[in-house]
């Protein structure tokens, strides 16, 4: 027989007998696909994939045809491998084709901008200078995603080996331990786990060990321990002995739990110098360098407010937001929460605000609120721009003074004529600066009061199911111990809810004893179900997991399910263990990064304000009488004076001062809210969220409170003592 059969050959053979077989049948036959379509995969992956990649993969593709730029080969398998990990669907040419591309594009469209609106080549060269800095971060996009993932995938590794673990105890079955597991896990993992499932039904490989197997070569370089763990699961596949395969499985959790205490360690240890770091450059150095900055803009003509904004607001911002980034890229696999109403859509409109009025309930979405006391707080803050535009007279108060443009001592609006261009600017009074507070307010405060309000009502549900998850231990320990007494399920839920009454571990127990009893369900729909169910109240995955495993171990007998519920509750017990192990080891970190956030850096900032201001009235002040001894003195003698005068310049009026300082601190507080949320809990979106509300509310009003209180206070002497003065 030939190696090689002609194809065409072949298909025409294969076409005779398709129509034979039509003509005998009289009917047409349908193709069947040896595997599923394109448009099978598109659904498959839509439904699982995030779709916040949508966009990068489009500019991708785009800039590839436009500008296809190709990486030498080693630079393209290291894109390759961030790319397959993240199922994009892009090449490497496209993402450095992008990279390119983009910049390009921002640096020609940003400079004409920049040269029409400013007139200055400031901000063109520093749009030229910030395009072509971005390249290189651009270019290794995939492999910032890639980590970002690895970090999200990472958290729930530990529970993985648990699901997998627990359900393999009683049902000796990889790809339904698989499925077990991906049911339960939020993505990226659980994707990841779908993804093997449906490499095998695609026949792209033949078993799941082997497209398990292919998948775990992916985590070689980042997490060996999960590897290990898994190989301990596919040997118990191969056991003789009960004991052996349960010894197997046991083995395989303490590997990755032991292995994750050991790598948390370290990375505790390394933080210290990275976070001292980026506590000095990002907040230290920064505020304390701005006490000097109003000297040093007086006595330098061509510097203006926006480039102190572009230097604080725009490129330490980004350097201390990249610095955190790097910091959480190597953190190990630990622990992390996930939030529960992107698994449960039920909960979804927990993330609204729920206003019941009768029985109707309304939900109205955080950004209303938000939005409209943000731009209510900001117009207060634009005020003084907007009375001096429709040309409100300037008005004070305080003691009768000639010297301001008022007639106080102190100006709400004080505009000056410039003394070297002889323009109108400002506004300088000490209200407007009180007034430019209230900007920095409606940032912090919408943008806080947004988070708090879309996490608020969730964070509880979870706060209540992870209360339970702790009692849940000894909860199962019981009712396995009542099963293993050879009692129904139905009478051994009913001991253990008596027995843990006035607990949420018991109100739990009592609700599916409610349901078995009083509305005759079987134990399955007492807790799953979508209406009457327990897990309604209690939503948690390692709940609903655990009750899977009863409901599924019970079918085998009750010492069977006994024996079960008592390993899953020694299981969550290990892990709750390692978990308060690892929170201890960053417990100092965390706890000085908070200090940070709370108290150090808004009181910091408002402090310098305060000194900011009295510097800029004193050095205002004495410019005054410098124009009023310069316009007295005549002849040749007018040139030391105008000299002086010239020295001290115009400054920065404190209002746009302020705004510089102000929007820096809510920008610090959100990055560092980011990190210490990252540091501690890993990618966990809603306790991010949640302290994001709390920290950016709390710090921005504290700091609103400093400044308008130092201001006032140090403003108020300076005056008094220069009024001393200069009329004595």
């Amino acid at each position: 027989m030939p190696k090689e059969i002609d194809k065409q050959k072949l298909q025409s053979l294969t076409e005779i007998y398709k129509r034979h077989l039509e003509k005998e049948l009289g009917a047409k036959l349908e193709e069947q696909p040896s595997k599923p379509t394109t448009i099978e995969y598109q659904e498959f992956k839509a439904e699982f994939l995030p779709r916040h990649m949508t966009l990068y993969e489009k500019l991708c593709n785009f800039s590839e045809k436009l500008l296809k730029i190709k990486p030498d080969a080693k630079k393209a398998a290291i894109l390759q491998e961030a790319i397959d990990i993240t199922h994009l669907e892009i090449t490497p040419a496209g993402a450095v084709s992008f990279s390119f591309f983009m910049p390009i594009v921002a640096a020609v469209l940003g400079s004409l901008l920049a040269f029409l609106v400013f007139q200055s080549t400031f901000f063109v060269l520093l749009f030229l200078i910030g395009t072509a800095s971005i390249i290189i971060p651009l270019g290794k996009a995939p492999e910032f995603i890639a980590n970002n993932w690895r970090l999200k995938a990472s958290n729930q590794m530990v529970l993985c080996i648990f699901y997998v673990v627990t359900y393999m105890r009683h049902t000796s079955n990889l790809e339904k331990a698989i499925e077990f597991a991906s049911q339960h896990l939020a993505p990226p993992l659980s994707l990841d786990l779908k993804k093997i499932l449906w490499d095998v039904e695609t026949e792209k490989f033949s078993t799941v060990k082997e497209s398990l197997d292919m998948y775990l070569d992916t985590w070689k370089k980042w997490n060996i321990e999960f590897i290990e763990a898994f190989h301990l699961i596919e040997s118990s596949l191969y056991e003789g002995d009960e004991t052996r395969r349960l010894n197997a499985l046991d083995k395989s959790l303490d590997v990755i739990l032991d292995e994750t205490y050991e790598k948390m360690l370290h990375y505790a240890h390394n933080l210290q110098n990275p976070i001292t770091m980026l506590h000095m450059l990002g907040i230290i150095l920064p505020i304390l360098g701005l006490v000097i900055l109003p000297l040093v803009v007086s006595f330098m003509e061509n510097v203006r407010w926006y480039h102190l904004a572009v230097i604080y607001n725009v490129i330490l911002t980004v350097v201390v937001y990249y610095l955190g980034k790097n910091i959480l890229s190597r953190r190990p696999t630990g622990y992390g929460d996930t939030d529960i109403s992107e698994e449960n859509p039920e909960l979804k409109k927990y993330r609204n605000v729920l206003i019941k009025i009768g029985k109707q309930e309304f939900q109205i979405t955080p950004v209303i609120f938000s939005v409209f006391i943000g731009v209510v707080l900001f117009l207060i803050g634009l005020s003084p721009l907007i009375f001096h535009a429709i040309g409100v007279a300037d008005f004070g108060f305080g003691n009768e003074d000639l010297t301001t443009p008022c007639g106080r001592r102190y100006c709400f609006l004080e505009y000056r004529t410039s003394a070297t261009t002889n323009q109108e600017i400002g506004p300088y009074g000490l209200g407007a600066a009180v007034a430019s507070l209230f900007i920095p307010l409606s940032f912090g405060v919408a943008i806080g009061l947004y988070y708090r309000l879309k996490s608020k009502n969730i964070i509880k549900i979870r706060e209540k199911a992870k209360q339970l998850e702790l009692e849940f231990a000894n909860a199962l320990f019981q009712l396995g111990n009542r099963l293993g007494d050879n009692l129904p399920v139905e009478i051994a839920v009913g001991k253990v809810a008596d027995a843990m009454e006035g607990t949420v571990s018991g109100s739990f127990f009592k609700l599916v004893n409610f349901n078995l009893r009083r509305l005759g369900m079987s134990i399955e729909k007492a807790i799953f179900d979508p209406v009457q169910g327990a897990l309604v109240s209690f939503p948690s995955n390692l709940i609903e997991s655990s009750m899977k495993v009863l409901t599924q171990a019970i079918k085998k007998g009750p010492l069977i399910a006994a024996q079960a519920l008592t390993n899953v509750s020694r299981y969550i017990k290990e892990i709750h263990k390692v978990n308060e192990r690892l929170k201890d080891l960053m417990a100092d970190i965390i706890a000085s990064m908070r200090s940070q956030i709370k108290f150090l850096t808004p009181a910091i900032a408002g402090v310098v304000i305060g000194i900011t201001s009295m510097i800029t009235a004193i050095l205002g002040k004495l410019s005054g009488q410098l124009q009023q001894v310069t316009s007295s003195v005549g002849g040749t003698d007018a040139a030391a004076p105008v000299g002086v005068l010239g020295l001290f310049g115009d400054g920065i009026p404190t209002y746009y001062f302020q705004l510089v300082v102000g929007i820096y601190v809510v920008q610090i507080t959100f990055i560092l809210t980011v990190i210490a949320n990252g540091v501690e809990n890993g990618s966990d979106k809603l306790s991010e969220r949640y302290q994001l509300g709390n920290n950016l509310i709390r710090s921005t009003i504290l700091y609103v409170f400093i400044s308008g209180a130092v201001m006032l206070m140090f403003n108020i002497v300076a005056g008094r003592i220069l009024t001393a003065t200069l009329s004595g």
